[in-house]
Order: C-alpha cells, then sequence, then structure tokens
C-alpha cells in the first residue's frame, strides 16, 4: 500500500532516539538528533572517531554490540544507518511490531518514515521530500536555500504576536564580527543577522560590500574609527546601541574581525546589558590569524611553533599607557602577531632586539589583508620597521614575527588572496 508521505516536525527533546550503526550515515544523521534535544542510543560494535566523540563527551550512549529487540523499548523513532539488509530488516521488524517509525538508510521503500533534506536559515527549517528520490530532495532545498538567503527583510525574523514584544523592552542588539575583510568570510550566522537588522552601526573595517546589500529601509550608522584621526566616541556609539534597542529596533553592531579582539565589544555589551537590552554575540574570523593565513604564514606549524601571542601595539612600548610587557615578549619561542602596530614598529621592533630577540628572526607584514588591496612583505625584525616604509605600507596592517614566516616558503602559495605568497626580502 503506497502513499504520498505525510509530512510531520518532530519534537524530540527529552525523547528516546535509537540509531542502529556507527558508520558514515550514523555520523551524518546524529548531530540533528542532538541539535533536536533527543536522547540518542547507539547501537554498533564499532564507531567513527566523530561518533566517538560525542560519546567521549556524553551527548549520547552507546552500546557497543550488535542490535538486540528490546533497544527499542521506549523509543519514538528509530534510524537505521547500515548497510547489510539482513539486519536492517530485523529492526524494521521490531520496529513494527511496537509500533515505532523506522527511517532505513540501505532501502527507502521499506521504512515507515524518511529523512528530508533539510536547510536551517535562523528559525526557519525547510524539510524537503523529494518523493523517494533523494537527489531531487536535495536540488529543491539548495534552490529554497537560495531564495532564503537572497530574502532580506522581516520574513525570516521571529514571529511576534500582535501586540506583544518579542524582547523586553522591543529590541535587541547583535554584536557581530565582519572578519577580516573579504565579505565572503562573515559567518553564516553573522550574514544572517544583518539581513534581519533594522539599524547597522558599522566600524570603517568592515567590508564595504556587506553594506551595500542592506535592505533599503535599514538606518546605517558610521561609527568609523580611523586610527590617529577622527572618531566617534565609544560613549556614543554605546548610546545609539541602547537607544535604538529600547526603541524597538534590531540593532547589528558590525565590527571588522570580532568583536572581542581589541574590538571594545565587552565595553558594548556591557552598557547593554546595564539598560536591559540583551546582545547576541556572533564571533567573527579575527585578522590576527586570517592575515598572516592569506599571506602563506600559519601561524603556528609543527616542529615551528606550539604558540602565539597576539597583542596590540597601538601604544608604544615606552607609554606608562601599555599593559605589554615587551620584555616578556622577547623571550618566547612561538609567533608574536602585532595588530595596529604599524605606527610603533620601529619602536616595537628596538624594544624586543632590546631584551634578546634575535635581529634575524623572520618577521612579515600583510596590509588590508584578504582584500584585492592586499600588500605583504617578509624582512627579518631587525629591518622590518625600515622594510614597511620603503613599500609604503600602511593601516590596516597585521606584523608577525617568528619562524613561522618562512614555515611553507617553499610551498605553493595561497589562492584566492593578492599578495600571496610572500616574496623573499621584500613584497608582493
Amino acid at each position: 500500500m503506497s502513499g504520498n508521505p505525510y509530512p510531520l516536525g518532530l519534537r524530540l527533546a527529552g525523547r528516546r532516539v535509537v540509531v542502529v550503526g556507527g558508520g558514515a550515515v550514523a555520523t551524518r544523521r546524529v548531530p540533528a538528533l542532538l541539535d533536536a534535544g533527543a536522547h540518542v542510543f547507539l547501537v554498533a560494535p564499532e564507531l567513527t572517531p566523530a561518533l566517538r566523540a560525542h560519546v567521549d563527551a556524553g551527548r549520547l550512549h552507546w552500546a557497543p554490540r550488535r542490535f538486540a529487540p528490546d533497544d527499542l523499548d521506549g523509543a519514538w523513532l528509530v534510524q537505521v544507518a547500515v548497510d547489510d539488509p539482513l539486519a536492517a530488516a530485523s529492526v524494521s521488524a521490531a520496529a513494527a511490531e511496537r509500533r515505532i517509525f523506522c527511517v532505513r538508510a540501505d532501502d527507502r521503500a521499506a521504512a515507515t518514515a524518511w529523512t528530508p533534506a533539510v536547510t536551517r536559515h535562523g528559525p526557519v527549517t525547510v524539510a524537503v521530500l523529494g518523493g523517494g528520490d533523494p537527489r531531487r530532495a536535495m536540488a529543491v532545498r539548495d534552490a529554497v536555500r537560495a531564495l532564503l538567503d537572497a530574502k532580506k527583510g522581516p520574513l525570516l525574523t521571529p514571529a511576534v504576536e500582535e501586540g506583544s514584544l518579542p524582547y523586553p523592552q522591543g529590541g535587541r542588539v547583535a554584536l557581530v564580527g565582519a572578519g577580516p575583510g573579504d565579505p565572503e568570510l562573515i559567518t553564516v550566522k553573522g550574514w544572517r543577522l544583518l539581513t534581519e537588522a533594522d539599524v547597522v552601526v558599522a566600524d570603517r573595517l568592515v567590508p564595504g560590500l556587506l553594506l551595500d546589500e542592506l535592505r533599503p529601509d535599514v538606518e546605517l550608522v558610521d561609527a568609523s574609527k580611523i586610527p590617529y584621526g577622527p572618531s566617534r566616541g565609544q560613549e556614543e556609539i554605546n548610546r545609539i546601541l541602547v537607544d535604538r534597542a529600547l526603541a524597538g529596533k534590531f540593532v547589528v553592531r558590525l565590527k571588522g574581525g570580532d568583536p572581542y579582539v581589541f574590538g571594545r565589544g565587552g565595553e558594548e555589551l556591557l552598557a547593554c546589558a546595564a539598560a536591559g537590552v540583551p546582545v547576541t554575540v556572533v564571533p567573527g574570523v579575527t585578522s590576527s590569524i586570517a592575515a598572516p593565513a592569506a599571506a602563506g604564514v600559519p601561524v603556528t606549524h609543527r616542529g615551528v611553533a606550539h604558540e602565539f601571542t597576539v597583542v596590540s601595539g597601538h601604544v608604544a612600548p615606552d607609554s606608562p599607557a601599555s599593559l605589554v610587557r615587551w620584555e616578556a615578549l622577547a623571550g618566547l619561542r612561538g609567533t608574536l602577531v602585532v595588530l595596529m602596530g604599524l605606527k610603533n614598529l620601529t619602536a616595537i621592533t628596538a624594544t624586543l632586539i632590546a631584551h634578546g630577540k634575535p635581529a634575524e628572526t623572520p618577521a612579515a607584514v600583510v596590509q588590508e589583508a584578504t582584500t584585492g588591496a592586499q600588500r605583504a612583505l617578509r624582512s627579518t625584525l631587525g629591518a622590518v620597521a625600515a622594510d614597511v616604509a620603503a613599500a609604503g605600507l600602511r593601516p590596516p596592517a597585521v606584523v608577525v614575527l617568528g619562524d613561522v614566516v618562512d614555515a611553507l616558503a617553499d610551498g605553493a602559495g595561497v589562492e584566492g588572496f593578492p599578495g600571496s605568497p610572500l616574496a623573499p626580502g621584500g613584497q608582493a
């Protein structure tokens, strides 16, 4: 007896779900079950390393043996993830006897439930059944996902009953890291929240193409903090975030790199918390790691560096306001990454050398990493400040000091980013 499948969203939180099999199919299916809050009971003689990690973390229970019918006692759903038809059929029979829906990876026709092709976009989950054809379901799923990704506006925001407010004051703030410069390096969640925003408060280092995609009705607040030039006070930025949120707006504070890596995101969160405004923090790809990587420099490398340290160089080493112990950094064997240090680079390098760091330590500087304006040079600790001046490099730039600068010098380089790989003794 056949018929069209009846679509249904299963609420599995706190309910027992049995997964039979510990291979690739189970590896793909288990995370969604865990995300749904199911109590997953996995039966299999062996597990993939990914499934073993879930077991070790206590996220599911594993019985290291073959399936037994009483494994289904108390279960609401069973996922058969084995390629042995006889073993799968035995699980199906036990499930049918107990009136438990059974998904079968080996034989969809013999299953009593199908796993749809799924895409998630914030609060929206789209599940597609392709009439028994997984490829058709995936093609339709991908088309729907593309439409959701392109959609701007309130369609995908959380539903609110008329006359009610989703948050205590009606608004909220998201601190979103936009990444190092390439607009495609923002996280999926960060991009989604940006498309839902009523107000965007953006820094200078935010990728311009992200702002170009905002809805026409979005209020864009330019909070540029140009180094050593005009800037909007942090107190004013805090006030804008709080005021707009209290007025019922969804405010995205869009910041270059990561909100917390020298981004003053903590100050903004505290200001919102003091006003009772809910805050979501979305980490971003920090330039301290991305800039070296884009120029072919790994901040760690086996046998070369087992540590890396990120410091701000915007305050000169001899300034009473400096919180950096440069003399201690000079003694480290790992990688040193300096952000916002171009202005003080001469003083920084001289201080490190004075405290014992060899002048021949490899150095690299990457300007406007991951963008079309990326420039990079390779030098040494003793010569890098002069080389930067001669090359005319300017902020924003990241300085990398350590043997990792030369670790991939003989490699093929990094595709997709201008200025890579680094040219020995000069810029690329």
